[in-house]
């Protein structure tokens, strides 16, 4: 038996587009490539291509882009490549019944977590916001639940205490094409493993939002410090500083993107700031203090903190709150 599977290809993000090269330097045959629609992007809202799709055009690949799978033509069309398998990465559309069952061996996915931790939209960043030890990728059979389907192959990689969601999204990058062409070497052969996963131990990433990238200095500085690696490259954590200039103020969301723990017995209130100096802004929490070391005001771009003290060194005094007034 050849170990050429003829494949369908749906995907959107680089992440994707780095599966679909790995398939596209394999023994593999990709029949066709599917990404969602053209998007506006930019300054003049120019109809962009995603990375997946000009990966796709660069190498003479069909590209389909429907907007669902509703519509019964799309549904054919797809039946038509007659693929061995579909493989789906970060695609962002929900696939029917029809169509997770169209081709011969079905359709799998490159999930970004050991499963079946951390099912859903942002599996990276919460693995990190929790204090995970390791992540990883899981390939599985997709079914029509949320990343409940039965899983064929798992690559684990550890997480370290200077990891951010860039960093390990690139480790996922590299590591997951390498698990994805062993588990079609699996799947190639005719009998591979298929193993149930247990709902008992299951965790949801919800998607992140905005909201959440406000810190609570009423936290311990080993939940804020995960927080900042977290929310890296978005929405980046941050707090809101109020600048009083007489009887006028203005509020400052500064930006954090480099920090660490400091173990202290400090005994002031968390949010106040217990030193500013060249080594950074060190700022009391429920538990240990965090250094701010590097950060970003409004409308600049990131700098080291001893930068931004040495223009601003009034809006940062030991002893103020750091989201307080000046």
């Amino acid at each position: 038996m050849s170990n050429s599977l003829n494949i369908i290809f749906a995907g959107t993000p680089d992440f994707a587009a780095k599966h679909l090269q790995a398939l596209l330097n394999s023994e593999h045959n990709v029949v066709a490539v599917y990404c969602p629609p053209d998007k506006p992007a930019g300054r003049g809202n120019k109809l962009t291509a995603c990375a997946t799709k000009n990966v796709a055009l660069e190498h003479g690949i069909t590209v389909e882009q429907p907007v669902n799978f509703k519509d019964k033509a799309d549904q054919e069309k797809l039946a038509s490549y007659q693929a061995d398998v579909m493989v789906v990465v970060a695609y962002g559309l929900l696939l029917p019944t029809v169509i997770l069952e169209t081709p011969r061996l079905g359709c799998i996915n490159v999930h970004g977590s050991i499963l079946p931790k951390w099912r859903g939209a942002a599996p990276i960043q919460r693995s990190l916001e929790q204090g995970d030890a390791e992540t990883g990728v899981t390939i599985m059979q997709m079914d029509k639940g949320l990343d409940t389907g039965a899983m064929i192959l798992k690559a684990t990689c550890p997480i370290t205490l200077t990891d951010t969601s860039a960093t390990l999204y690139e480790k996922l990058a590299e590591l997951g094409p390498s698990a994805l062409l062993d588990t079609l070497a699996l799947m190639a052969q005719g009998d591979y493993p298929q193993t149930p996963q247990d709902d008992n131990l299951a965790s949801y990433a919800a998607k992140l939002t905005k909201t959440e990238a406000e810190l609570d200095w009423q936290q311990s500085a080993e939940v804020l410090h995960r927080k900042v690696r977290a929310y890296i490259p978005w929405p980046v954590a941050q707090f809101t500083f109020n600048e009083v200039n007489g009887d006028k103020s203005k509020e400052h969301r500064i930006r954090i993107w480099q920090a660490s723990v400091i173990e202290t017995d400090a005994s002031e209130q968390p949010g106040t700031i217990i030193s500013a100096d060249k080594n950074g802004i060190i700022v009391a929490t429920a538990k240990n203090a965090l250094r701010i070391e590097m950060m970003q005001l409004p409308g600049k771009k990131a700098m080291p903190a001893s930068d931004i003290l040495n223009a601003r060194a009034a809006w940062f005094k030991a002893s103020q709150a750091i989201n307080g007034s000046r």
